[in-house]
C-alpha cells in the first residue's frame, strides 16, 4: 500500500471517528427519555416486574462507573455525553482491534484481498 493510500485511509478513519464522537457528545443529550425497544415491549407485555433484582451485569467492573447510559455521580447534562464518548471510543477500539487481527490472520495464511 502506498503512502498516499495510507494517508487517505488514515484521514478517512479519523474523519469518521471525529464525526462519530461529535454525534456521541453533542447529540446524545437530546436522546429520548422514553424506554427503548426491549424495555417498552416488556412493559407492554407486562413482564417488566419479573426482572431479576440482582442481574449478573451488576457484578461487572464497569457497573460501578456507568448507570444505564450515563456516568455515576456526574450530573446528567455531563454524564450522558461522557458515556457517549467512552462508548464510541470503546466500539471503535474493538472494531479497530478486530480488523487488525483479521487482516493479520489473512496475510499470514496468504489469502488475497
Amino acid at each position: 500500500m502506498s503512502d498516499a493510500s495510507r494517508t487517505r485511509n488514515r484521514a478517512f478513519v479519523l474523519t469518521g471517528l471525529g464525526i462519530s464522537l461529535l454525534i456521541a457528545v453533542f447529540v446524545s443529550p437530546f436522546a429520548s427519555g422514553d424506554p427503548d425497544g426491549l424495555d417498552r415491549v416488556s412493559q407492554d407485555q407486562g413482564f417488566d416486574e419479573r426482572a431479576v433484582e440482582d442481574p449478573i451485569t451488576h457484578r461487572l467492573p464497569f457497573y460501578q462507573l456507568f448507570d444505564e447510559y450515563a456516568v455515576r455521580g456526574v450530573p446528567e447534562q455531563v454524564a450522558t455525553p461522557i458515556a457517549g464518548l467512552v462508548g464510541t471510543l470503546a466500539a471503535f477500539g474493538l472494531a479497530w482491534g478486530a480488523g487488525k487481527v483479521l487482516i493479520r490472520n489473512k496475510h499470514e495464511r496468504g489469502d488475497e484481498m
